[in-house]
């Protein structure tokens, strides 16, 4: 049985999307640049900001990171709090717990935000050590689960990532970590989508995680 859980956040812990796509928004119109559809701002879930702004506006990439900064200051003002945990997410980190597991969080949020946000939750309750993004966004998503495992003395085989994205797929098989696929996030929308991608599971809620995780399935 897996004894370290390391969980991504947006679209796995919480559902961050209302306070990203209004931060989107206001960042968009203060640069003065066209409307996006929901579909659009959809893309910015999951890669790195600047490289949101480039593929979606063309812009340079030094203008992206200005485009970055504005989100970045309209989000820490307050929009992030426009979060929520999924349901049945405490109970799955009260299950967790119970069973002797320890958890962990490795996200691709910078990492001031998520803390600021996990702390707001109470997801520090369950889960130490917790790292994100640095704001030059030079660490990979493979170097922050490799913190984590590093700071919770686990080897990479006896962990599993959680994730609801390509990027956390990826991250994971990079990280030599098996990888736990979630389908109610912002990424994977349904079995199938997860399917290409190597893991020891898939979840289509914080119940089945626990399933999978305790073999209760």
């Amino acid at each position: 049985m897996i004894k370290n859980v390391i969980f991504d956040l947006d679209g796995t812990l919480l559902d961050t999307k209302a306070g990203i796509f209004e931060s989107i928004a206001y960042a968009v119109q203060q640069l003065g640049y066209p409307a996006l559809s929901a579909q659009k701002m959809e893309t910015f879930l999951g890669p790195p900001l600047p490289d949101s702004f480039v593929r979606n506006f063309g812009c340079s990439e030094e203008e992206a990171q200005r485009a970055a900064g504005v989100f970045r200051e309209y989000y820490q003002a307050g929009a992030m709090l426009h979060a929520k945990p999924y349901r049945g997410m405490y109970a799955l980190c009260t299950r967790l717990k119970r069973n002797g597991i320890r958890m962990a969080v490795a996200t691709y949020k910078r990492e001031d935000y998520a803390l600021t946000l996990l702390r707001h939750f109470g997801f520090d309750r369950w889960c130490s050590p917790m790292h994100g993004a640095d704001p030059e966004n030079r660490l990979k998503k493979e170097d922050i689960i490799r913190m984590c495992q590093a700071e919770m003395g686990a080897d990479a085989e006896n962990c599993v990532l959680i994730g609801d994205t390509v990027h956390d797929a990826a991250g994971a098989l990079r990280a030599g970590t098996p990888f736990l696929a979630v389908t109610y996030g912002f990424g994977f929308r349904k079995a199938a989508d997860a399917a290409d991608y190597p893991h020891i599971g898939i979840a289509a809620s914080p119940r089945e995680i626990g399933n999978i995780l305790l073999g209760t399935e």
